[in-house]
């Protein structure tokens, strides 16, 4: 009999684990961060999303392979008087998403700071992933993508495009991360 997946006297699949990963999301205000949860989480999009204030807690679970992943997400408020808080939130953070919005191009130099003091002062062994949203406003864009990459691929950082709009990459984004 193939020990995958055997029945244990606990009930408990040999197979399955159970992963919690704390996660935050920081970025400027207006970047998307709250609609990229927000479409993760529930599937949602909001044209006009509330700004967040301090910071949200959600969330949200993921198969993968014989695993399971449960995110536990801050997703920080962008405006700088809330900026002294975020260390309270990415202490102790298994993984970091640094959101810029690509039609916005002091967005992305402000994502590069945040960067730099999640290298700084945030868990060595933490995962910081760069995300470009807003990927539906290409017509607008200010950021190219290859500079984004350049940069992420210098600073090891996972990155893609994203569109918290369309759902695109979105799923992708959390599912790298859990990986």
């Amino acid at each position: 009999m193939s020990s995958r997946g055997a029945a244990r006297p606990n009930g408990q699949s040999q197979a399955g684990k159970i992963c919690q990963f704390k996660l935050v999301l920081l970025g400027e205000s207006a970047v998307g961060k709250s609609s990229l949860v927000l479409r993760f989480v529930k599937g949602q999009f909001h044209e006009y999303q509330e700004s967040t204030i301090g910071a949200a807690f959600l969330t949200q679970s993921v198969c993968l392979d014989d695993t399971t992943v449960k995110f536990e997400i801050w997703d920080t408020a962008g405006q700088e008087r809330y900026h002294s808080l975020a260390p309270m939130y990415y202490r102790g953070a298994q993984a970091a998403i640094v959101v810029y919005d690509i039609t916005n191009q002091e967005t992305f130099a402000r994502a590069k700071t945040w960067v730099k003091e999640l290298q700084r002062q945030a868990s060595p062994s933490i995962v910081i992933a760069l995300a470009g949203n807003k990927a539906d406003l290409a017509s607008k864009r200010m950021v190219e993508y290859e500079e984004a990459q350049a940069y992420a691929d210098d600073n090891s950082l996972l990155f893609m495009e994203t569109s918290a709009k369309t759902a695109m990459n979105v799923n992708d984004l959390f599912l790298a991360i859990g990986e």
